[in-house]
């Protein structure tokens, strides 16, 4: 299996809304009831009273369920699929600095993405909410498993640079958490321009996307933490999502996706409880 390779695995991606028609959102990471509209308010009838500011909708308990929803629906099947299609690159016979293997793994984690946030919603919507709009999910799915397979493609390349230098496994942790953030990021605003069933880039989603690439740079970083043959001594997460050669391929794919759900959820934690309301891409 890839941990036996160079490094082993890796993720990225989200919770999502949208349609192969236009939509305005918020944030276009949640589906059904948790997605919410930009509307302009109207003007406010002249008054000697001060104005009274509605407080945003929501709220931390809000924040917390959605990142939840993201988590199980897309995070966990993030990393779970780019460990597989490692394997699949792997047994192909492409190395792990090799074009092919970047690919074929930014794939794993664009269907891990797709298939997750599609089967959840899915569910979701014969279960518990039929108001959900599949039509909607599918697409903000598209858009948010395309951002996945940049950060997916980009997660082997930045691991193996700054190992290939010799730095510590911290130094490893953080740049992958900020080049795959970075490389997910620009997936989502490319996904604005080229998607047109995606609302066009604007000043509001520009924070909401950044925050989320945030938390998704996050997930990417302890997904490090699975390779344990790089700095062993130094790696704080082995004991908790590192991959052994004599693991299973499939307790591979599960530490995997274990590790890119953790990562995730504690750096969702803690944009929770410092951002201010109204300021986070699950407001």
């Amino acid at each position: 299996m890839f941990a036996r390779l160079a490094t082993t695995s890796r993720m990225a991606a989200i919770n999502g809304r949208g349609a192969f028609r236009p939509v305005i959102q918020n944030a276009a990471f949640h589906a059904s009831p948790l997605l919410k509209e930009d509307k302009k308010e109207a003007p406010a009838a002249a008054t000697t009273a001060a104005p009274i500011e509605e407080a945003p909708a929501g709220g931390i308990g809000a924040r917390f369920i959605s990142a939840a929803e993201v988590t199980v629906s897309k995070i966990f099947p993030a990393g779970f699929g780019w460990q597989g299609s490692s394997i699949v690159a792997d047994g192909m016979g492409f190395q792990p600095d090799q074009l092919g293997f970047f690919t074929i793994t930014g794939a794993g984690d664009f269907v891990g993405v797709f298939t997750g946030h599609t089967l959840y919603y899915g569910i979701k919507k014969a279960t518990v909410d039929p108001e959900i709009d599949m039509g909607e999910t599918i697409g903000s799915g598209v858009w948010l498993a395309s951002a996945a397979f940049c950060s997916g493609f980009a997660w082997q390349p930045i691991v193996n640079f700054w190992q290939g230098m010799n730095v510590d496994f911290n130094t490893v942790f953080l740049g992958t958490w900020a080049g795959c953030g970075v490389a997910f990021y620009t997936g989502l605003r490319a996904g604005r321009v080229v998607m047109p069933w995606m609302p066009n880039g604007d000043y509001r989603n520009l924070k909401n996307d950044a925050s989320l690439s945030a938390a998704i740079g996050g997930a990417t970083a302890v997904f490090v933490g699975t390779d344990t043959a790089y700095n062993p001594d130094q790696n704080w997460l082995k004991g908790v999502v590192g991959i052994e050669d004599n693991d299973a391929d499939l307790t591979g794919m599960i530490k995997a996706g274990s590790s890119t759900a953790l990562g995730f959820a504690v750096t969702q934690s803690v944009l929770n409880v410092t951002y201010p309301a109204g300021k986070l891409w699950n407001d």
